[in-house]
């Protein structure tokens, strides 16, 4: 008799497996959409997370990351105090980087308002602010719509911010300052945080290397701040180059155990999600010394941004600006109890945001519900 872990997991079997309470597929054959929306978790609030335009080789590639992209969501609201939950939507698109026409942002409005609020669509890899507009034509369950509207805009630039404070607190538990200033970061990935990101550590006195799949995006960096501030890296290279921080801002998987024997950093600390392929990436950089920031940690600030849209009074910069400067203090609390009890960061940080959410019990966000999304 072969056994579940001898062969391919059923789809129900994936969806069961990290806890998940719900996963839609949906198609729009007139427009040619295809994507999945998952929701791992609704006990905090209602679930929250980005819309991902990607290119998979399977259908089946695009479910595991959907999963693993939805729990880490719930992870991230979890660790950051917010009374929300997690979820994910991957939309499958032979070149996600293409213009998208109203009729398709539509569909997919149509699909995201189905749900009636269980799902919050935001932005992600490769989506945009126009495409948040664009939903929000048939649904009002999206964030990070123009400001004009009401919304809190583009959450890229709260996200880079939180990672810096996650910076600050690696720097003040490897060098006992939290001052980056002639500290070398090596950042890979020039997408919307990435490049945001490098402007912040440049005014804070570091030297920055930037790698990206596409050389323009960091061209551009190179002509903003100067040849001599901004050093370009082979996307190959990035992984191995000798820094102080290695900062995965692209996408996720990138810590390997094979991938953890080439770093030369003192520490990594980026935005990108899932920076860890699995647990035991997350053992190997305990063992080899390298201070791991958890990604859902110190990449939380876009979420936190977003909470502020149903603050009251409505969003002000000014007070997510301040929510995400917390971010410091969680990353060094994370890395504290990780050096207490001798274990791997990674493990510390999910244990603290599961347990959050295991206080909360058996509860379920339905619609009618308040949406409690504001910070505690």
């Amino acid at each position: 008799m072969v056994t579940l872990s001898e062969r391919t997991p059923d789809v129900t079997e994936l969806i069961a497996a990290r806890g998940h309470e719900q996963v839609v597929f949906f198609a729009d054959r007139s427009v040619g959409l295809r994507g999945i929306i998952a929701i791992h978790s609704t006990a905090l609030g209602p679930s929250l997370g980005g819309i991902r335009f990607q290119r998979y080789d399977t259908e089946r590639d695009a479910l595991v990351d959907v999963l693993r992209l939805s729990e880490a969501m719930s992870l991230k609201a979890s660790v950051a105090g917010l009374h929300q939950g997690g979820g994910k939507a991957v939309v499958l698109l032979d070149d996600p980087r293409a213009a998208r026409s109203e009729a398709f942002l539509r569909a997919l409005g149509r699909a995201v308002h189905q749900l009636a609020g269980r799902y919050i669509a935001a932005e992600d890899v490769n989506a945009t602010q126009a495409d948040m507009d664009g939903i929000a034509l048939e649904t009002p369950w999206v964030t990070g719509v123009d400001v004009t509207r009401g919304g809190s805009g583009d959450p890229s630039p709260v996200t880079a911010i939180g990672v810096l404070h996650g910076m600050h607190a690696v720097g003040e538990a490897v060098w006992d300052t939290r001052d980056l200033a002639g500290r070398r970061v090596v950042v890979q990935g020039a997408g919307h945080v990435g490049a945001h990101l490098v402007g912040l550590l440049v005014e804070a006195g570091a030297s920055v290397a930037v790698a990206d799949t596409d050389r323009a995006r960091v061209e551009r960096l190179v002509a903003q701040y100067g040849a001599g501030v901004v050093e370009t890296l082979d996307v190959d290279d990035a992984i191995a180059a000798p820094c102080d921080i290695l900062a995965p801002c692209a996408l996720g998987a990138v810590l390997t155990t094979t991938s953890v024997e080439r770093l030369a950093c003192a520490a990594v600390c980026g935005a990108a999600n899932n920076q860890l392929l699995d647990d035991a990436a997350d053992e190997a950089l305990l063992a080899r010394g390298i201070v791991y920031a958890p990604d859902f940690v110190v990449n939380a600030g876009g979420i936190i941004n977003i909470a502020q849209e149903w603050a009251p009074g409505g969003y002000s910069r000014a007070n997510a600006l301040a929510a995400a400067a917390v971010i410091e203090r969680t990353t060094a609390q994370v890395l504290a109890a990780a050096r207490e009890q001798a274990m791997p960061t990674g493990r510390a940080a999910v244990a603290l945001g599961r347990r959050r959410i295991a206080e909360a019990g058996d509860r379920r966000w339905s619609p009618g519900d308040p949406i409690p999304l504001r910070p505690t």
